[in-house]
């Protein structure tokens, strides 16, 4: 080898080491940044909007990985969702964490960084565009629109299947742009499927595919030229997509399966109201890129739409639609805009489940294109410009500086309940679900009149809400008011009869009361409606061993009952501990109950709680004299 081509050889090599650390400083710019906005969520809480169905009041998930949590994540739908590998992650969370919210956020966190990355890579990979990579990358790390994707441990599956989203990408370029590998395309297919299971928005991936196929993979590049493969071509990919294709069907099916109870009649809201809030939703979406200003947790549905609104929305979305057929010489556009068009559809409303008129997690995925489509049109709408890099570079930069403090106000709404709430109806004005939640927040929080309030104003939107009139039912039995009580949550199971939260409820009542049979019977319904409610399992067990009523009392049946209380508890809750040991002295086994009441005593003393440590020692004492306890 002469000097010469040992000296191009040393280059490329320099050039590939300088390129690993620019690679390498990048992806720490990019988790820098991520962090800057996000990591302040480990001093959140949980909020009360899913969060509790989807962790610290899920029995399922409270109990860690488990042989039988894994088996219920993949075999049984919960709150309107099929997601198996989700339920595992907030399980591992759980198994790691226990209830402290800052390392549920945590995972959050850290999977939008690694999505974040993953991001920035393919982009790379698949255009060889260095900084227009980086820029995208950055502004979907940091966007004020992530934040409700990020900040919220309920939304888990957007942060976990933008993960997956990104790997299935990823494994993509690799088949397309390598020998046809038929590993490489299980992979492929196997990273889609574990998408799908974390949340199934991912059933756009197959034209997703195909439009990355025609850029910037080029690989439908003969089909813009005069060859006569080009049909072949054409169906050669398409036939390629129909493994996708057939997972993203069933993917849809069980989708329509779990959320059936959630989805809205056309009574409820009609198909012409559904079609023109989808089609404002669509420009109000890239709005909110533009300006994300007034953003709240829930936005209500509109009664009504202006038709004006409607009609400039139409013929906003029609010529955007047009220029980019005009200009599709530039491939990006095409890509971009059909990428953010199609990744939405499934969420856009016309299929509508739940009441929102639309949703800032939404465009987790979506907005990925309007990124792509803006980011390549501004470079080469400035490619004759003199100082082109650096107006960009100033530009990019004041931009990503502006996000950031955006994102960091929005972040902090989201540390707690009653803050997000509030911000909400300050930004929507009457909202019936903000209103409710905001009760809700205050009555966790003991603000009993604050509560009232809100809950009232929440009926006066919408009476018929069996939630609001339950919780109502609670509260008015906190304060002792028992006829109250009765009334609300008797209003809250005409509405829905089949309302686990309102026959709980009514068997505390009723327990008040001294009304056994009533007050058995409803905590029996609350369990048949949701057998793993460890409350309704608990009052029911104390019920059975304590009641000073004979004919009530059944020790056995109380012992099953405490034990699954226990179990799904993992043996960690002191009270559900005390009632298994009652149990166990009403049945006669009075080792047992002291060996389990010194375990709930050790646990009340490890938290503090002298008042319930003070109440467990008296009952083992009881227990040590051979006496079951009487309530």
């Amino acid at each position: 080898m002469n000097k010469k081509s040992k000296a191009k050889v040393l280059a490329r090599k320099s050039a590939g080491r300088d390129d690993r650390w620019m690679v390498l400083g990048v992806c720490l710019f990019l988790a820098a940044i991520t962090w800057i906005v996000f990591g302040q969520t480990l001093r959140h809480q949980f909020v009360n909007y899913d969060d509790g169905k989807y962790v610290y009041n899920n029995a399922q998930v409270t109990r860690g990985l488990t042989l039988d949590g894994i088996t219920w994540a993949f075999t049984h739908v919960h709150s309107s969702n099929w997601h198996p590998l989700t339920w595992l992650s907030h399980m591992l969370d759980c198994q790691l964490y226990g209830l402290n919210a800052g390392g549920h956020h945590l995972t959050n966190v850290l999977l939008h960084a690694a999505t974040v990355i993953s991001l920035f890579l393919v982009l790379r990979q698949l255009t060889g565009a260095f900084w227009r990579s980086v820029f995208v990358a950055a502004v979907f790390a940091i966007h004020p629109l992530r934040v409700e994707s990020v900040a919220w441990v309920a939304e888990r599956k957007d942060v976990l299947s933008g993960l997956f989203f990104m790997l299935t990408i990823g494994a993509y370029v690799q088949y397309a742009r390598g020998p046809r590998s038929p590993f490489l395309y299980g992979l492929v297919l196997l990273l889609f499927a574990m998408g799908l299971m974390c949340k199934p928005m991912l059933v756009t991936i197959p034209f997703v595919l195909l439009l990355l196929d025609y850029w910037p993979l080029d690989r439908l590049a003969a089909i813009d030229g005069q060859g006569v493969d080009h049909q072949r071509i054409l169906r050669r990919l398409i036939l390629e997509k129909l493994p996708f294709v057939g997972l993203a069907l069933a993917s849809g099916v069980v989708t329509l399966f779990a959320q059936r109870g959630a989805m809205q009649s056309g009574a409820t809201i009609p198909l012409s109201l559904r079609v023109g809030n989808a089609i404002i939703s669509y420009t109000d979406y890239i709005r909110l890129l533009a300006w994300p200003s007034d953003l709240a947790v829930y936005y209500p549905y509109a009664a009504r739409l202006r038709p004006s609104e409607t009609l400039l929305s139409f013929l906003l979305l029609t010529g955007v639609s047009v220029a980019v057929f005009i200009l599709r010489h530039r491939r990006y556009l095409v890509t971009g805009w059909l990428w953010y068009l199609v990744m939405l559809g499934p969420v856009i409303g016309i299929v509508q489940v739940g009441k929102q008129a639309h949703a800032d997690r939404y465009t987790y995925l979506p907005h990925i294109g309007l990124y792509l489509l803006l980011s390549w049109g501004a470079v080469d709408l400035c490619t004759r410009w003199r100082f082109r890099p650096a107006l960009l570079t100033t530009l990019a930069s004041i931009l990503l500086v502006s996000l950031i403090f955006l994102a960091r106000a929005q972040v902090r709404y989201w540390q707690d309940g009653e803050t997000l709430w509030s911000h909400a109806l300050a930004c929507t004005g009457p909202n019936v679900v903000a209103e409710g939640n905001l009760g809700q927040a205050y009555y966790d929080k003991g603000k009993a009149s604050e509560a009232m309030r809100h809950f009232q104003n929440s009926l006066r939107i919408e009476p018929k809400q069996a939630q609001v009139q339950s919780s109502l039912g609670g509260l008015f039995l906190d304060m002792g008011q028992l006829n109250e009580s009765l009334a609300h949550l008797q209003k809250a199971l005409e509405i829905e009869p089949d309302f686990a939260d309102a026959h709980y409820n009514l068997g505390n009542v009723y327990r008040q009361r001294g009304q056994a049979n009533e007050a058995l019977s409803h905590y029996h319904k609350a369990l048949e409606i949701t057998p793993d409610d460890t409350q309704a399992l608990t009052n029911m067990a104390w019920m059975l061993a304590t009641w000073s009523d004979a004919s009530t009392r059944d020790g056995a049946k109380a012992v099953e009952l405490a034990e699954r209380a226990d179990s799904l508890t993992r043996g960690r809750n002191p009270v559900i501990g005390a009632t298994l040991a009652a149990a166990y002295a009403e049945a006669g086994r009075f080792a047992e109950a002291i060996k389990t009441g010194q375990r709930a005593l050790d646990l009340a003393n490890a938290k503090a709680n002298a008042a319930r440590a003070d109440s467990i020692r008296a009952q083992i004492e009881a227990y040590r004299s051979g006496a079951a306890l009487r309530d």
